[in-house]
């Protein structure tokens, strides 16, 4: 199926309209944060800016997303749902960027606004089953539709705030899983989905500039949990729904990377003994950095995984199984051999700059040696041979 000239320039005006009007937001967002104290103030190792810097930059997308849906998306119920629930998330993000809040009344607050979408028609009422021999081509779930729905959306919610940890990950991120979305939503023709998707990428493309590194604001948990509640949303209306295969992989290969980061991240600290709410500096982008790639090596190696996921999510909905598990399995391979070169070239560089501290360190004590700081025979006290009077 494909779709007529006249949506496809709705959903291209949905996109810029958003993106407009989050890029000319953000200066404006920028300098109310720094009234109201919404200010990142870098305190621990897990922050990697060394100044303070104003967040709550997401609410410059969400008023991109919001004006955009009004103007170009058709009211149902399930979409008041969807937007009641992301303004009682933003309601939260702002007030957790400024004073923040502790984890448990958070979650709290998510939970109740996942209900609010889910209750307004926001639900998973099959999933797709994934053995491929068995007579039954899908799950009715039945009494557990609601809970599972409320599960997935809060959990998509804090993967994408997790990965807010380097300039402009999470919103690149979640552009490129918007556009997944965007682009599947138009093969398939779901007009709506395609909609609000163009809405979203239009929100984070237009912040991006002021995000990407060196930022000159961040997002905030404001923004981070703001596109997890809606990407999860969205994907619930447009991606669960078929009876299919696809219905089943292609959220997880679309959301993939947070979704692993977070899981590792819990698995973890289970390990440790630790919280699974319990902040720490292990997460996937944290290890590039310690890996020693920059900034934005690690978000560009982190953008392509991301597009890879996105791009087989994309081949498997209009291929086929057997064609996506193909290109992914290439495409996975070559990011290896990639990586490899990148870590090759990282490790070489680790050691000549540690060789190179080496001798200058070796050539300072011989100097030391041979100019003692308490003189000799080579000039008067305080002075060695290289120091001039």
């Amino acid at each position: 199926m494909t779709m007529e000239l006249p949506a496809i320039a709705r959903i291209a005006a949905a996109l810029v309209a958003a993106l407009l009007i989050s890029f000319i937001a953000t200066p404006v967002v920028k300098s109310i944060a720094q009234m109201v104290g919404a200010v990142d103030v870098p305190k621990d190792n897990r922050r990697m800016h060394n100044h303070p810097i104003p967040r709550m930059g997401g609410l410059a997308i969400f008023l991109g997303f919001l004006l955009s849906t009004l103007i170009f998306v058709p009211m149902s119920s399930s979409m008041r749902g969807m937007l009641l629930g992301g303004v009682i998330i933003v309601i939260l993000g702002i007030f957790d960027d400024i004073y923040a809040l502790p984890a448990l009344p958070k979650l709290l607050v998510q939970i109740a606004a996942a209900l609010v979408a889910v209750l307004h028609g926001n639900v998973i009422q099959v999933l797709s089953n994934p053995n491929i021999f068995s007579e039954n081509p899908y799950w009715t779930l039945g009494s557990l539709a609601v809970p599972l729905s409320v599960i997935w959306i809060v959990a998509i919610t804090n993967a994408v705030n997790l990965i807010d940890g380097l300039d402009g990950l999470a919103v690149g991120v979640a552009t490129i899983s918007s556009l997944t979305m965007l682009v599947i939503a138009m093969l398939v023709s779901e007009n709506v989905v395609a909609l609000m998707m163009a809405a979203l990428a239009g929100g984070c493309i237009g912040f991006m500039p002021y995000n990407l590194n060196p930022a000159k604001i961040f997002m905030g948990d404001t923004g981070s949990t703001f596109l997890g509640f809606v990407l999860a949303t969205v994907s619930i209306q447009g991606l669960f729904k078929f009876y299919t295969i696809i219905s089943f992989a292609v959220p997880f290969l679309m959301l993939g990377l947070p979704l692993f980061d977070t899981c590792f991240a819990i698995l973890r600290r289970l390990a440790k003994g630790q919280s699974p709410m319990a902040p720490d500096r292990s997460h996937v982008h944290h290890r590039l950095i310690d890996m020693g790639f920059n900034q934005k090596q690690a978000v560009a190696i982190l953008y392509v995984i991301s597009a890879i996921l996105g791009l087989s999510a994309v081949v498997l909905t209009t291929s086929g199984a057997l064609k996506a598990m193909v290109l992914l399995c290439a495409l996975c391979l070559a990011g290896l051999i990639s990586g490899k070169i990148f870590l090759s070239h990282n490790e070489n560089h680790q050691e000549k700059t540690k060789e190179k501290e080496s001798n200058d360190h070796a050539i300072e004590s011989h100097d030391d040696l041979r100019d003692p700081p308490g003189g000799g025979k080579d000039g008067p006290s305080g002075k060695g041979t290289g120091e001039q009077s």
